[in-house]
């Protein structure tokens, strides 16, 4: 239900943590640019090319997760953040839109979406806070619109002559990313207080993990589409149901304990969760793309040998997800998750012969790979409140 006005802005800390249905449609445009993205990645010939989709990657995911941060600050009931929430579909649109044309002379597409959305919506929060008199969250959105001005100058200059400047556009997404890891330093204004992270309630941890289980419905929709354009061969459909099998486990891996590690880094003193979640999620997001991508090639083709970039794919991706998922376990709690830790490089140990393994067997042996990270017996809990490291031979 949709409240008049701008009153009562700011959620409150006894609100409701439940994502609101806007929120929830929100998600699933953004994770058609995913789609997007994966099929880019499997077309990828070349390193160069293969890093400029990470780079646009990154700019979509940064996208959903600051207007995540949005919402968890600001009530999305309320008229302006629901608008907020219409722009940046707008704003994923077309970056969606323009991402297999971005080369082509689309490239301000792509750049005037990714700026107007944050742009607008620094503009939306800070005349809506202004009008109710909240001085601090108008600074913290002041902040926020500084930052993304600015770089917005290197996004809208790499792309203005039609031909994408990945140079500029890689300084446009590092002040993106840098600015926010140093809580946005803006001149007069100083830097988002740490206490401000410590507000954030369960509603945050539920909208990323809310994103990554739709994003991982990636790796089996982007097969199934590649399946569904070509003859339904035996092992191709064997493929499509090793993808499958890899989506369930990485969906495992995420899972397991998250709601302990969350409550872990919660509390006073802390903001952790808030700070270091885009950033984490960010490698896992990439680790599914890369998954998604992965299995574009291999029900396309899973037999014969398998290409250095095939290969890179198959392992690299669920690494990617699994080390993104050590990394937020550990900069949260400071527990090191050594059953992942020990499982991760063990599929590294066929990486000399695989080459001239068929795709579909090199898939294989990532699932069991991955099964061990899921199915090795722990303890009852991965996480423990505080900052003490588990030592080895807990």
């Amino acid at each position: 239900m949709t409240t008049g006005g701008t009153a009562a802005l700011i959620r409150r800390p006894d609100g409701s943590t439940r994502a609101t249905l806007l929120e929830l449609l929100f998600d699933v445009v953004f994770v058609a640019s995913l789609a997007l993205t994966s099929t880019l990645l499997a077309e990828s010939h070349t390193w160069s090319h293969a890093a400029t989709v990470l780079l646009m990657l990154t700019a979509i995911w940064w996208t959903w997760s600051v207007t995540s941060t949005t919402t968890e600050f600001y009530d999305p009931q309320q008229r302006p953040i629901q608008v907020i929430l219409m722009v940046a579909m707008v704003g994923s649109v077309g970056m969606a839109a323009s991402l297999p044309m971005v080369s082509d002379g689309h490239a301000l597409v792509f750049a005037l979406s990714y700026v107007g959305t944050h742009v607008v919506r620094g503009i939306i929060l800070v005349t809506s806070l202004h009008r109710q008199r909240h001085r601090s969250a108008m600074i913290r959105a002041t902040r926020f619109l500084f930052w993304f001005v600015v770089s917005g100058v290197f996004w809208i200059a790499g792309a203005v002559s039609g031909t994408v400047n990945w140079g500029l556009w890689t300084i446009a997404i590092t002040i993106d990313l840098v600015s926010a890891a140093a809580r946005y330093p803006t001149p007069r204004l100083g830097r988002v207080p740490l206490d401000q992270y410590e507000r954030t309630t369960g509603h945050l941890g539920e909208r990323y993990q809310q994103f990554i289980i739709l994003a991982l419905g990636d790796i089996i929709l982007v097969p199934t589409l590649q399946v569904s354009r070509g003859p339904l061969a035996g092992l191709r459909v064997a493929a499509l149901f090793c993808a499958f099998a890899v989506m369930l486990l990485l969906w495992q891996v995420y899972v397991f304990r998250a709601g302990e590690l969350l409550e872990a880094g919660a509390g006073p003193k802390s903001g952790r969760p808030a700070r270091v979640a885009p950033y984490t999620h960010l490698v896992m997001l990439a680790g599914v793309v890369g998954t998604a991508a992965s299995f574009d090639l291999v029900v396309t083709r899973p037999t014969g040998t398998t290409p250095a970039g095939w290969l890179l794919l198959i392992m690299g991706g669920p690494a990617l997800f699994v080390i993104g998922r050590i990394l937020f376990t550990l900069l949260i709690s400071m527990v090191v998750p050594w059953r992942r830790v020990i499982w991760l490089p063990l599929p590294l140990l066929v990486l000399p012969w695989a080459g001239r393994w068929p795709p579909l067997l090199v898939t294989a042996i990532v699932a069991l790979g991955l099964a061990g990270h899921v199915l090795t017996p722990g303890e009852a809990r991965e996480t423990t409140p505080g900052l003490r490291m588990r030592r080895f031979w807990d």
